[in-house]
């Protein structure tokens, strides 16, 4: 954003404005709350009901090594010793995992507020502009981000080392233990790293969130002038405001009606939709979109596009993509360029005739 249109944005965003961006999915959100909340949720399921699964385990180990010497090995045997060393640890797994995804879903949840921002699933072709992905690459955020991944990797490396200090003292690697000690000392040690790392998540998110918001707010600062416009905007009475949306509509729609016979081609697919295409060479930078239209508006663009003779291509993708993604009086995406410039070379070749005279019509039309 340039700074002279950031600079003039000194008033606080109106709830209007807060909802819209909500909706857009441009709010305050940072993926490291999710990460503490998982361990966090992993932590609670290993303090509380971990021991349990460890003593078993750990009845376990006893049992096999203290009989091992008597132990038949059979194949019976082996695969009843499995089952029993899977249920243990599906015991312990299937809690972390189903902890871990509920807690991803509450931190996601307490984010949005528990609210859907269906608009965020939308297409945005902007996003696919090598230019504007280029400027995102060397952005501001993309160094704060490596900043946050930075202070991640340090605090992991600070964590392991002071595990790894308390887990040499341990007289597991220097005396000779009870097989029993095997499983708590993996508990205390899991738990131990666990915690620290709940602390140092906690504290990045913290940090990322924060930035996250100022982020967010700063970009949603308004103009005084975008203030009174959209108080003037809700002062208008609803029905008043449909009304001058429908007259708006309907102005439009004769606009693009009266456009359809000067257009190089009309693109269907074939009932749905029609989109009329135009493109003066050394005029237009790229073919515009006159006018487009479904199901019944669709039907009246064909029907003056015949009685005009424009060219009609059926295709039914581009024909959908340009719908959606076409404005009318506006260039159409750079994605579609290529389908587009192979229909229009095929009506140049087929439809000589049409275009003798198109140009004398698009003359009559300003005149």
């Amino acid at each position: 954003m340039p700074e002279k249109d950031q600079s003039s944005k000194t008033e606080e965003p109106t709830p209007k404005r807060l909802k819209d961006a909500f909706m857009e999915g441009q709010f305050a959100q940072s993926a490291e709350i999710q990460v503490t909340f998982g361990l966090a949720a992993s932590f609670l399921v290993l303090l509380f009901a971990g021991p349990g699964v460890i003593k078993q385990m750990g009845a376990l180990a006893v049992s096999v090594f203290a009989n091992l010497a008597t132990y038949n090995l059979t194949e019976a045997s082996v695969a009843a010793g499995s089952r029993e060393g899977i249920v243990l640890m599906g015991r312990m797994l299937l809690p972390l995992l189903g902890s871990a995804f509920l807690a991803a879903i509450i931190a996601g949840g307490l984010q949005t507020g528990f609210r859907l921002t269906p608009k965020v699933l939308e297409v945005k072709w902007s996003r696919l502009n090598p230019v504007t992905g280029f400027k995102r690459v060397i952005s501001k955020d993309v160094l704060v981000r490596f900043g946050i991944d930075l202070l991640k990797l340090g605090a992991v490396i600070g964590i392991l080392y002071v595990a790894m200090r308390r887990v040499l003292n341990d007289p597991i690697f220097f005396a000779p233990v009870d097989v029993s000690h095997v499983g708590t000392f993996v508990a205390e040690t899991t738990l131990f790293v666990l915690a620290r790392l709940i602390l140092a998540a906690g504290t990045i998110a913290a940090i990322s969130y924060a930035y996250q918001w100022h982020k967010t707010h700063k970009e949603l600062m308004m103009t005084r002038e975008e203030v009174k416009q959209e108080r003037k905007t809700a002062e208008i009475d609803p029905h008043l405001r449909n009304a001058q949306r429908q007259m708006a509509r309907r102005i439009l729609q004769r606009q693009m009606l009266s456009s359809v016979e000067t257009a190089d081609v009309v693109v269907t697919n074939p009932t749905h939709f029609a989109v009329a295409l135009k493109y003066e060479r050394g005029v237009d930078k790229a073919p515009m979109v006159l006018a487009r239209g479904e199901n019944i508006f669709a039907m009246r663009i064909k029907e003056i596009a015949r009685q005009h003779e424009v060219p009609m291509v059926e295709n039914r993708p581009v024909a959908r993509m340009l719908f959606k993604f076409g404005r009318v009086g506006q260039t159409i995406p750079v994605e579609l360029y290529q389908a587009v410039a192979e229909i229009l070379g095929f009506v140049y070749k087929s439809h000589r005739y049409y275009f003798h005279r198109l140009g004398a019509r698009r003359l009559g039309s300003l005149a």
